[in-house]
Parts: structure tokens; C-alpha cells; sequence
């Protein structure tokens, strides 16, 4: 499948198709068991042309296993992990003020968790029987104000963007996922996490599109604002 959006924005990068699946598909990627690795650095291989494939075995990082749905985190040391530390063998990251607010920060994530591989391919090497449930663009600041601004284009809402605290993995698939199923028309700005910032290039955040909400702002490129002056102007140094 290929994307009218990608191409108004100059997309170098192939969109990241996400779905969930009880196989792997042929020549997928996968971490080694018991050895840790980034799932947004993963994600960046995909966008230029890797498969990846994560699962409860692999998958090492309780982020990264809570921000793919495939297990939550459990309370008792990540709440202090992620605020002042103290606790367990980490230091604090110090994203919340306290262990009380990060508790309540993991309370309240989207309840998504699934015993199935998670599935990451480029848009367009999905196959006929592959629909994914997101589609996540990484993005630079010009072609994020497109994704942006096409997103609120057909709505007569105002808040179909979202920019949410979480890990890189949460803010670019977990809420996503939750978006999918609940709020299909909800997009995603993501890799705003400076932990997950570390493992990507500087000039790159993520936006995540339902799949669902994907199809229909496809079907406005053409009649957007991407065929107007002000956005060839930006292209242009794109």
C-alpha cells in the first residue's frame, strides 16, 4: 500500500504499519531473549524497510512491553523509576514529581494487553491478508504540521491531535492501539519520551493515525491545502 500522504509531505521514510498477529511474518526482526533493546529504535529500522516482530519473550523493557500492550507494568518499583527513584535498582528518571502522580499515571493507561506477536512492516509491504490497526509516521517539524493540520482538515472538532506524557513506545503505539479501538478518529503526536529520544534522530517525532482514520485522510490529500503555495513553499526545503 502506498501513501498519497506520504508523498505530500516528502516522506523519505515508509510509514510503520502496526497490527497484532499469531505468526511472524517471514525475515521479521526480533531482540535476542533476555538481552534489552530499544522498541523505538526498532521502529526506526522499519520505517526503512525492516519487518520487526515483538512478543512477551523478547521483549526485555517493561516499557517497551507496556507501550506495545503486551503486558501491563506492575506497581511496586516502576512507580519510583519513573519519578524520584530510591527504589529498586534504577535510578529515578524523574519525568514525575512523585511516586504518587506516576502510580496514577499507570493507573490510568490505556488496558490493552495481548498474548499475540505485535507486528511492525512498512506500509507497503503489507500483504492482502495484513490490515493494520495504526500507522505511524516519523516525522520532522514541517511534515508534522501537515500531518496535523490534515488530521483537523474534514472535522469540525478541534482536538483530533493529542500529545500525552509516556514513554516513546506508549505515545507512539499504546495510544494508538487504545485509539483504534475506541476513538478512531484521535491521531497521536509521539517521541516527545527523552529516554526513547536517545535512540532516534534528533529532528524526529512520531505521529500515529488509526488505521481507520488513516483511509480517510488519504481520500483528502487532494483537495487539501497540500496543493496550495504556503505548503509547496514548505516542501520545498523538506
Amino acid at each position: 500500500m502506498n501513501s498519497k500522504i506520504a508523498e505530500a509531505i516528502k516522506l523519505t521514510r515508509q510509514p510503520v504499519a502496526v497490527f497484532t498477529s499469531k505468526e511472524i511474518p517471514e525475515n521479521a526482526m526480533q531482540f535476542r531473549k533476555g538481552v534489552w533493546g530499544c522498541v523505538i529504535a526498532m521502529m526506526h529500522a522499519v520505517s526503512k524497510g525492516k519487518t520487526a516482530a515483538f512478543d512477551r519473550e523478547t521483549v526485555v523493557c517493561a516499557g517497551g512491553k507496556a507501550g506495545l500492550g503486551i503486558r501491563k507494568f506492575e506497581l511496586g518499583t516502576i512507580e519510583y523509576f519513573l519519578s524520584i527513584g530510591g527504589k529498586g535498582p534504577k535510578k529515578g528518571e524523574f519525568y514525575k514529581k512523585s511516586p504518587d502522580i506516576a502510580r496514577n499515571y499507570i493507573e490510568t493507561m490505556p488496558d490493552i494487553e495481548t498474548d499475540e506477536y505485535v507486528i511492525m512492516k512498512p506500509l507497503n509491504e503489507l500483504k492482502e491478508n495484513e490490515t493494520p490497526e495504526i500507522v505511524i509516521f516519523l516525522v520532522n517539524a514541517d511534515q508534522l504540521s501537515g500531518l496535523a493540520t490534515l488530521a483537523n482538515y474534514d472535522r469540525e472538532t478541534q482536538d483530533n491531535v493529542k500529545l500525552s506524557f509516556g514513554s516513546g513506545c506508549a505515545q507512539s503505539v499504546l495510544y494508538g492501539l487504545d485509539a483504534a479501538r475506541n476513538n478512531p478518529t484521535a491521531c497521536y503526536i509521539g517521541l516527545t519520551d527523552p529516554s526513547a529520544r536517545k535512540c532516534i534522530p534528533s529532528d524526529l517525532l512520531s505521529f500515529t493515525i488509526p488505521f481507520h482514520r488513516f483511509l480517510e485522510m488519504e481520500e483528502c490529500v487532494e483537495s487539501s491545502f497540500f496543493h496550495t503555495d504556503t505548503w509547496k513553499v514548505i516542501a520545498r526545503r523538506i
